[in-house]
């Protein structure tokens, strides 16, 4: 039928629509004509058809789903991907004229017409497919409640609107195309928005594989879902049950099936599977991970100007998106930490592993459980990440800074050797020693740095104060290397406070004062793997939208130290597996290098580290508060430690799942150190004549309790410039020149 000939039949039956929809009214059904003067005006009009809400879909780096978003569960699919069965079903008992009528069925809505008025009330609704796709447009994209009543409004006007409209549709798309469009847009109950959601919610099936006696169950669902939603009840399933053999009914009358299909069909049980549609971080199998994921759309503008823009891109925008996360590196990872921290325990452990060269997170995991249940002990932050990405305030890093300031003194032109002799106790020689960034003078040098025995002074190198992490020979080297240069070293390789605030510059800065989340560390630490490149944490790698058009991301890289600088910082820190602070837990059976964290009076324990493959930070602390509740005297995975240091719980941590992630994969060497440029040492910077040192007493860098500029440590409430590190047990000895420890 042409749009002449069909806007003449809509026009004849103006009167035919006019009963339909006023007789109700006089039996109490509230429709009403708005205004009886109303121009019927019926030409055909455009509708703006907004691309309906889709789930995002996350996927692992394999292209597995670990997680979806959605505002409402939808998959939209083609015609062709429905089986035809629930295509007859559902015009059988909604539009059964559909393929002949045009936008207004007119002999459809006259016997309606006549059904209400005979009732009293609406007995029989008239509306073609057409004109309640019409309806299910303008609800679905409505902004507000009062647009939303509006276009559920039992009014005149709203009728003769959706008809201009459903004129426009049957112009511009086949009937096909238009049962397509019905299908995917109909809500059927229980959450599932469109027949590919609810075949899969209701027969945990694709739309394309269903039978008859479930077609008709979906087909019966749609005319009042609240109502027959299986769901919610027996009641509710048996009304379902009933609208399903009214649907066997119609199409046997109809002529679509057989008497026996019928029968058959209507012998079936209603067979509803409720089959789960988690959505959300939590119910991800790797919900840090997500939460990281989740939180770089929700906070970058490129996916949309406004932070509820951003939030309607994720949950409507049908995206599926492609992450780094490698599962092999993720469940590495969580049976490490739960090897040696329960989900029960106070202190947390959290993990976060990535890939020299590309910024590529590979795992984010924790000791805790996500969720909201704190009498679960579960977590509702992302223990591995900053603020930034759904985090918390960190941990202070204690000696896990220390490498930034052995990384300026050899780009400053420092050899291996060089050296000099500390004290057991550091003070600043004058009031200006230190500087931080902005030219202030920090610091007092009637405050002292210690390490953890009276004794512990002598003659140390790059590499032995390095192993040792000795406190007081940092802080001399800071003073030597500059504090400000020590900090816009650390800056240049991604250093940034977890709760997103100012670096505190102070001269403690080397011992590790700040609050950090394992994600900015294990980046930082990967800078020095993959020779001087720092790469920008990176958890998504490509987005494809609802109409499959792909963007790729790259990593976000650049070069901000020389490379021999990185291999000569790599050389010495390889050897804390086997002279430093490590040596108790050993290495990875591969050439790695790292250095532990134990901050002051053991608030947090850290070991961080990396091969050219792979970089891994972890931390250990209580969250209620670091300070106020530290890791003495305390039971963590069953074990009770009197102290828990860097090598502990995190260095053993790092080991196992470092085995674990890089199962497979080939060893990668470090580059040799440039001797010729670093080797030996530089004139006035070399050892005295060698001479027997007497044998330790007691940990080789337990420093002293830091300056007193700080104030507050952050969140924590402990004291900023404190953060000396206590990686080594009682009874490591300080290390003699030739670098071998001297344990009692």
């Amino acid at each position: 039928m042409g749009n002449a000939l069909r806007l003449i039949a809509a026009g004849a039956a103006a009167g035919v629509l006019v009963g339909a929809i006023a007789l109700p009214a006089v039996g109490g059904a509230g429709l009403t004509v708005k205004s009886a003067t109303e121009e019927l005006r019926l030409e055909a009009e455009d509708l703006k058809e907004p691309p309906l809400s889709e789930k995002t879909t996350l996927l692992d780096k394999n292209g597995k789903q670990i997680a979806q978003f959605y505002y409402e569960n939808r998959e939209s699919v083609t015609l062709d991907k429905i089986a035809d069965v629930m295509k007859t079903a559902i015009v059988a008992i909604e539009d059964n004229r559909f393929y002949e009528h045009g936008a207004l069925d007119v002999e459809g809505t006259f016997r309606a017409a006549m059904k209400n008025l005979a009732g009293g009330g609406v007995v029989q609704g008239g509306s073609s497919i057409t004109q309640q796709y019409v309806k299910l447009v303008l609800v679905s994209s409505a902004e507000t409640k009062e647009e939303q009543a509006a276009a559920q409004a039992p009014t005149f006007s709203r009728k003769l609107k959706e008809l201009r409209y459903a004129l426009a549709l049957e112009e511009k798309y086949t009937k096909s195309e238009i049962l397509e469009k019905y299908l995917n847009i109909s809500y059927f109950g229980a959450g599932a928005h469109g027949i590919q959601a609810a075949s899969k919610r209701f027969f945990d099936k694709p739309a394309s594989e269903l039978t008859l006696w479930e077609a008709a169950t979906l087909a019966g669902a749609v005319q009042n879902p609240s109502v027959t939603d299986p769901s919610t009840g027996k009641a509710a399933r048996e009304r379902l049950l009933a609208r399903r053999n009214l649907v066997l009914d119609q199409m046997l009358k109809y002529g679509k099936i057989t008497a026996q299909e019928a029968a058959e069909a209507k012998a079936k049980k209603l067979g509803f599977k409720n089959i789960p549609v988690p959505g959300g971080c939590d119910e991800s199998p790797y919900p840090y991970f997500c939460l990281y994921a989740q939180h770089e759309i929700l906070n970058n503008e490129d996916f949309g100007k406004t932070p509820e823009a951003r939030k309607k891109f994720l949950q409507r925008g049908g995206l599926t998106i492609k992450t780094t996360l490698d599962p092999q590196a993720q469940k590495a990872s969580e049976k490490a930490i739960k090897t040696y921290v329960k989900t029960t325990d106070k202190p947390v452990a959290a993990q976060a592993m990535v890939v020299p060269g590309t910024g590529a997170i590979r795992a984010m995991a924790a000791s805790r459980k996500f969720g909201q249940n704190k009498k679960k002990n579960e977590m509702s932050y992302n223990l591995a990440a900053d603020v930034e990405h759904g985090g918390g305030a960190g941990f202070q890093a204690g000696s896990t800074f220390k490498p930034f300031t052995l990384l300026t003194a050899l780009d400053q032109g420092m050899k291996l050797n060089d050296g000099f002799s500390t004290g057991s106790g550091y003070r600043a020689p004058s009031e200006g020693a230190f500087r931080n960034c902005k030219g202030e003078r920090v610091g007092e040098p009637s405050h002292e740095v210690r390490n953890s025995s009276e004794g512990g002074g002598g003659f140390k190198t790059l590499t032995t104060g390095t192993l040792g992490s000795v406190n007081t020979f940092f802080m001399k080297l800071e003073e030597e290397v500059g504090l400000c240069e020590t900090v816009k070293m650390a800056k240049s390789l991604g250093i940034k406070r977890a709760d997103g605030k100012p670096l505190k510059e102070f001269e403690t800065f080397t011992l590790g004062i700040n609050e950090m989340d394992p994600v900015t560390v294990a980046a930082a630490y990967a800078t020095i793997g993959a020779r001087g490149t720092y790469c920008k944490p990176m958890a998504i790698t490509e987005i494809v939208d609802r109409y499959g058009k792909a963007t790729s991301y790259k990593p976000k890289c650049k070069e901000v130290l020389d490379e021999e600088v990185a291999d000569a910082a790599a050389h010495i820190m390889s050897g804390v597996f086997t002279k430093g602070t490590m040596t108790e837990v050993g290495g990875i059976g591969r050439p790695a290098a790292g250095k532990t964290g134990t901050t002051d009076a053991y608030t947090a324990a850290w070991f961080a580290g990396f091969t050219p493959d792979m970089a891994s930070a972890v931390s250990l602390g209580d969250p209620r508060g670091a300070f106020e509740h530290d890791l003495v005297g305390v039971t963590i995975g069953g074990r009770y430690y009197s102290y828990v240091y860097g090598a502990s719980i995190s260095g053993r941590i790092w080991k196992d799942s470092m085995i674990g992630a890089l199962k497979g994969v080939p060893a990668t060497e470090f580059t040799p150190v440039n001797h010729e440029r670093f080797g030996g040492c530089s004139a006035g910077r070399c050892a005295p004549p060698p001479k027997k040192e007497p044998r330790g007493d007691g940990g080789d860098d337990n420093g002293g309790d830091g300056g007193d500029d700080g104030g507050n440590g952050g969140d924590d409430g402990g004291d900023d410039n404190g953060g000396f590190d206590f990686d080594s047990p009682p009874g490591w000895g300080e290390e003699n020149d030739g670098g071998s420890p001297i344990v009692p």
